[in-house]
């Protein structure tokens, strides 16, 4: 351990040290031990393809947060670390690193483009695992998971078997959301809609017999090529006597019907919409209700088909430009409108995505949804803050069968089999199988792979050995706790309760904790695109671990909101661990060579109070931790520590200090670092072992309430001298005293007795020299007061009471000059009207301070008699 020296200035490289100790020691490895309380959790395994970004930063830092606390607390803690395969973004990474070489995965095929894929992985893989390490995450090392490994591929195949064999699972020819760059389907939950500026396109379709047309509003004139119908609302009196009747497609010939179906919106452009079964959720049920044939005119690729004619080869949005100059060339294109609407993107790529009819694999969450609402609605499972339950419980209600099916190589390929002999379609569980179990013919494997959410929706189950019936998972599952992001709510929270409930027939935590998004400091969403990403590694390497943690928790509330990310809150981070360092290097070195080993028979008033406030602060902070309300519980233990114990304390503990003085600083010190370590672990390590403990601090108990009795008079009777000797020190400031300048006398007008015990830390806090008591007004004196009490300074001697009344009386006409012009304009209506109310609101609280200000100056002049 350390020699106790302490450095002038903190070394954030003591991180790196400390780090790697945790990890060597196994200090966070968990075992069986059914005489502790169990607290377990699992991280939301990170992809393999990226690195620690500012969300990772806060999620980890709260997970690490409570896992301390927790153990601190005598739990028996097990926080299981893993990654995510990521199969489309980490393909989409090797096959671009591959384009570089002149390689294209095709070339390589299946089987070496995954071997590539695994090479990457070992390579490059870990970066965000040697990050996690960085930013001083107590994960338990020896149970680090990925969704790839042998004990999760086991438990998908399981997975999936089961749901197959209970009809959960089914192939289908539906409308799927296709991603023409990614090249696969992707899930309504991967797409992302924003709005665009777009045009609607009125078209004219004129009737079988030529007699007259009808128009059609679309914000999508290049599907047209694949209309089969015109579809109109069957109470809509503008089109009752058109149904039935047949129109010729434009460009195309082809003839269609005109339809009724009660799923077309009449205030929609002109009422009367085509229906494209291929290219349209709504269309594809229109399509189905009214048996349309679907028409694909828009291929995997995003380029037209066959079926577009003449359009046939174009990428699709060149095809819209070369349709909407046919249709106007041709006399089909009655009008052109401004329309702003919303488009899917993929969440990867961002390429506008394609309503694309499919054959894909689905999971009929629509059958299990009843279980996933039941266990929420019942707190089974707690979600927190509570009003996610009204989001989580009306998603439920309108719940869509999950695709899981996705058009790539590298992933959990899909545990599907045909025999190619008798037909015979199967799910199995097996690594590799290579005969029908019917007829022992050759089989095929479905070439598609799973989603990547299909794997990290088993993760608090599979981590623990799933299917098998290991120790681990009847002692560590239902896990206790969920922390993550709200906005994977639906992707992985609500995904995870699906499978855990059906596959384990048990929850799979106990409570979820969503916290809110990090976003810039003026509130905006993070992109690179923006230029206002955060890389928070760059903030580690400047500022330390430690300050990234408080910049990020102290910045939450309760509530889950977003949080504010600002570099100047980790700079106040690195400050508060200065401020921590530099005030436990002074009170050791004056403990030094002290034996404090018995608790005081007797405390003074300034040792009552600092102890009743830090068994105030004990008692805040573990509740807060309860209710994980992180950004109070760390904002309060700073106040605490910052203001009341350097700012106060210590300062007072230099006036006549003894042994209850000594054994006070030392058991606040102790006691605080144990309430800042969940969230400043390094800084509060380095000093703890500086003080010579032989333990890590994760390894101390949790500070426990009722050490001390809360004494409230000693509170309130120090909060009463504190507000003397800020209102000295300000007067000090007015007056433009040097800090070695001494204040000769102040004259007490109030009760001697009760504040006769505090004299000693007045005169050195604010710098006064005596305090003699008066029953009269001392003219020529300033005055400070607290409560019933007058403190005066006399100014003989201090300063030139005639420059300080003429300073006061040109402060004075400037005030009110000031003011003046802030009352013609507040009362000019034009600009009352005018004005944004916040403007307004800003100048009437400038006025109101400006006011202020005018008593202060006015007061001190009457004080010196004009």
């Amino acid at each position: 351990m350390n020699d106790g020296k302490f450095e002038a200035q903190y070394d954030a490289t003591a991180e790196l040290k400390w780090a790697k100790k945790w990890k060597e020691d196994k200090v966070f490895h968990s075992e069986i031990d059914k005489a502790k309380p169990r607290f377990s959790i699992v991280i939301p395994p990170p992809n393999v393809t990226g690195s620690l970004h500012i969300g990772h930063a806060l999620d980890l830092s709260l997970q690490d947060a409570i896992v301390r606390y927790k153990k601190m607390n005598g739990f028996n803690v097990c926080w299981v670390p893993g990654t995510d395969h990521a199969g489309i973004a980490t393909q989409n990474v090797v096959e671009r690193a591959l384009l570089q070489q002149g390689i294209r995965r095709q070339d390589l095929g299946r089987e070496a483009f995954l071997e590539k894929v695994w090479e990457w992985k070992e390579r490059y893989g870990n970066t965000i695992l040697d990050q996690i390490t960085r930013l001083g995450c107590g994960v338990d090392w020896d149970r680090l998971r990925f969704t790839m490994d042998p004990v999760c591929a086991r438990a998908v195949r399981r997975a999936f078997k089961e749901l197959f064999d209970r009809g959960l699972i089914y192939k289908g020819h539906y409308m799927i959301n296709w991603c023409p760059r990614c090249g696969t389907a992707i899930s309504d939950l991967e797409v992302t809609y924003e709005e665009e500026d777009s045009h609607l396109w009125f078209i004219r379709y004129s009737f079988e017999d030529q007699k007259g047309f009808i128009v059609v509003a679309t914000t999508r004139p290049e599907t047209m090529l694949g209309d089969t119908a015109i579809a109109v609302h069957p109470d809509d009196e503008r089109y009752k006597n058109v149904v039935g009747k047949h129109v010729i497609l434009p460009l195309v010939g082809r003839k269609i019907p005109v339809i009724a179906d009660e799923s077309v919106d009449p205030e929609f452009g002109t009422g009367a919409v085509k229906v494209t079964p291929a290219h349209d959720p709504t269309d594809f049920a229109i399509g189905q209700r009214h048996n349309l044939e679907p028409i694909q005119v828009i291929g995997l690729d995003g380029s037209m088909t066959e079926e577009a004619g003449i359009f046939s080869g174009m990428d699709r949005f060149d095809a819209r430009k070369q349709i909407v100059q046919a249709l106007e060339e041709q006399g089909y294109l009655e009008k052109v409108e401004p329309y702003k609407h919303a488009v899917g993107h993929c969440q990867r790529c961002h390429t506008v995505v394609e309503p694309m009819l499919s054959d894909q694999w689905f999971v009929k969450l629509t059958a299990m949804a009843d279980e996933a609402k039941r266990v929420v609605e019942t707190g089974e499972v707690q979600i927190i803050p509570e009003r996610w339950i009204k989001v989580y419980q009306d998603w439920m209600d309108n719940i869509r069968d999950w695709c899981i099916s996705r058009q790539i190589w590298w992933g959990h390929r899909i545990p599907v089999y045909t025999c190619e002999e008798c037909g015979y379609v199967f799910a199995s569980e097996e690594e590799t199988v290579e005969q029908c179990p019917k007829c022992g013919g050759p089989v095929k494997q479905e070439d598609d792979v799973l989603d990547t959410w299909f794997s990290s929706s088993l993760w608090p189950f599979e981590v623990f050995g799933w299917p098998e019936e290991t120790e681990d998972l009847k002692y560590y599952y239902p896990t206790s706790l969920l922390i993550t992001g709200y906005d994977i709510l639906f992707f992985w929270v609500a995904r995870m309760i699906f499978m855990a409930t059906t596959l384990t027939g048990q929850i799979p935590f106990e409570e979820v904790f969503l916290h809110g998004l990090v976003l810039d400091e003026h509130g905006q969403k993070m992109s690179k695109s923006k230029g206002n990403t955060v890389d928070p590694m760059d903030m580690i390497d400047e500022y330390s671990a430690d300050a990234l943690r408080y910049a990020l928790v102290s910045a939450m509330s309760l509530g889950g909101q977003d949080v504010n990310f600002s570099e100047s809150r980790v700079e106040h981070g690195k400050n508060l661990t200065n401020k921590i360092w530099n005030s436990a290097r002074y009170v050791l070195s004056v403990l030094e060579g002290k034996q404090l080993d018995t608790t005081p028979n007797q405390f003074s008033r300034a040792d009552r109070y600092i102890l009743s406030r830090l068994e105030q602060t004990k008692q805040f902070v573990s509740e807060c931790f309860e209710a994980y309300d992180f950004g109070a519980a760390l904002r309060e233990i700073e106040s605490f520590y910052w203001s009341e114990y350097c700012d106060w304390y210590i300062e007072m503990s230099k006036v006549d200090p003894n042994y209850s003085t000594y054994w006070t600083l030392k058991e606040v010190l102790e006691q605080s670092l144990k309430l800042f370590h969940p969230f400043l672990p390094f800084v509060t390590q380095e000093i703890w072992d500086r003080m010579g403990h032989s333990n890590y601090l994760v390894e101390e108990s949790w500070p426990k309430l009722s050490e001390h009795v809360v004494d409230e008079e000693a509170i309130e009777k120090v909060a009463t001298m504190k507000e003397a000797v800020r209102g000295l020190r300000n007067l000090r400031a007015e007056l433009g005293l040097k800090p070695s300048q001494r204040i000769p006398s102040v004259f007490l007008q109030g009760n001697m007795e009760e504040w006769e015990e505090f004299f000693p830390y007045i005169k050195f806090l604010a710098r006064v020299s005596g305090i003699e008591h008066t029953s009269q007004t001392i003219s020529n004196a300033y005055s400070v007061v607290v409560g019933n009490t007058v403190f005066f300074v006399p100014l003989e001697g201090l300063v030139d009471i005639d420059r300080e009344r003429k300073r006061l009386q040109k402060q004075q006409a400037d005030l009110e000059n000031r003011i003046a012009i802030y009352d013609k304009r507040l009362q000019n209506e034009d600009f009352i009207k005018k004005a944004p109310q916040e403007v307004v609101e800003k100048q009437r609280e400038e006025r109101k301070a400006l006011e202020e200000s005018l008593s202060k100056v006015i007061k001190r002049l009457s004080e010196l008699g004009g």
